[in-house]
């Protein structure tokens, strides 16, 4: 397979951040975020359950840390960063620390990720132990808010990934019957998934009963559906590790009186929320067109968290691209731009009305919001 990205792409990326680094009078940056690193650097493996941190200077120059065991990988993927491997039995820290003396920036002012997943308080600390004349700024975010725009070639792996989670989502609705176990429908959405292009998303799918509908991060676990039953399907493939998820629920041989009121419900809300992302205007306006619609509806006290969030590169433990979720979320003013790209949630459960949801990959561009996962209908499904 070739790598997923041309050098030129790369190295335009570490100018950007390099640039930020500039704005912000960083002599370093500690990234471990591991789409950030991936972003920047091309590595692409599952060792990043370890710790992993890409050091970059303000000229561009960059140290890539994590354990000695991924040599191979990393010589194999990873063309324009310097490899410091570490034992199981050594401090990843004092690796670090000796890649920042190598690039000259120790004792510096230097920009550190707090709110990653990915560097334990304890390595955190003992970096920063190791470098008490250094001025330690929180980064959180810098790297992640570059990488919302996306490139052609970004939105190209979306859309591939997008093909691929509807293809699964397809065949995840065909295995829906009276006396199906979760475990059908997970094994019959994989399949189809695979065979579509994808590789691993960062999680999911999500597969739950009636019974467990509001449960928003449980999936499939020997569930048995019966006549009647809602099944709730948020699913997500990745192509290239760009993610693109998508929701829909059906009911089994038959829905409740209203459940088609409440399809178009969502149907309505979707293009509300659809038509609010344009290049120019604020997340915040995007929830406050879908609130428009509940409103409508009578459902005045019914509230989301947000209407959607932002996606690209994910890796496990989540498809939301990183460690902080950028959402369409009420009062935000997020700027929305061309090339971003989000999972689009009209979803109405637990209110007055008969449950029903749907979702979509969304792409931002210069004329408006694309939605990309198009195949599955978004109508009342009953099989």
């Amino acid at each position: 397979m070739n790598d997923p990205f041309s050098q030129e792409e790369l190295e335009q990326r570490v100018a950007s951040v390099c640039k930020a680094m500039e704005t912000h009078d960083f002599d370093g940056l500690l990234i471990s975020v591991p789409e950030s690193i991936y972003y920047l650097t091309g590595l692409d493996h599952w060792g990043f359950f370890a710790c992993h941190v890409l050091v970059v200077t303000r000229d561009c120059k960059m140290a890539l840390m994590c354990r000695g065991m991924e040599k191979i990988t990393v010589d194999k993927q990873v063309k324009n960063a310097t490899f410091y491997g570490h034992k199981d039995h050594e401090e990843p820290s004092d690796y670090v620390l000796k890649a920042m003396r190598d690039l000259g920036i120790n004792g510096g002012k230097i920009g550190i990720e707090k709110r990653s997943l990915f560097m334990t308080p304890r390595i955190a600390e003992m970096i920063q132990a190791g470098d008490q004349a250094a001025q330690w700024i929180d980064a959180s975010g810098l790297v992640d808010d570059i990488r919302q725009v996306k490139s052609p070639l970004e939105v190209q792996y979306v859309r591939k990934a997008a093909h691929a989670v509807d293809v699964g989502t397809q065949a995840a609705v065909e295995a829906i019957r009276d006396g199906a176990s979760d475990y059908e429908i997970s094994a019959e959405y994989h399949r189809a998934m695979i065979l579509a292009g994808s590789e691993y998303p960062g999680f999911g799918p999500f597969i739950r009963p009636t019974s467990r509908l509001g449960e928003e991060h449980t999936t499939w676990r020997g569930d048995v559906f019966r006549n009647g039953d809602a099944v709730f399907l948020e699913t997500c493939a990745a192509y290239r590790k760009y993610q693109a998820p998508m929701g829909r629920l059906a009911y089994v041989g038959s829905a409740p009186r209203g459940a088609e009121k409440s399809a178009e419900l969502a149907i309505s809300g979707m293009k509300a929320i659809c038509d609010a992302i344009k290049p120019g205007a604020n997340a915040g306006e995007a929830y406050a067109a879908w609130k428009e619609v509940a409103n409508s509806a009578g459902l005045h006290n019914y509230h989301r968290h947000h209407c959607g969030y932002m996606v690209g590169i994910g890796f496990p433990p989540s498809w939301t691209g990183g460690s902080m979720v950028t959402s369409l979320a009420p009062n935000s003013e997020r700027i929305l731009k061309t090339g971003m790209v989000f999972h689009a949630h009209s979803w109405f459960t637990n209110t007055d009305c008969v449950d029903y949801f749907i979702s979509n990959t969304v792409v931002l561009t210069e004329t408006g919001a694309e939605i990309l996962t198009n195949q599955t209908p978004e109508t009342l499904i009953i099989r």
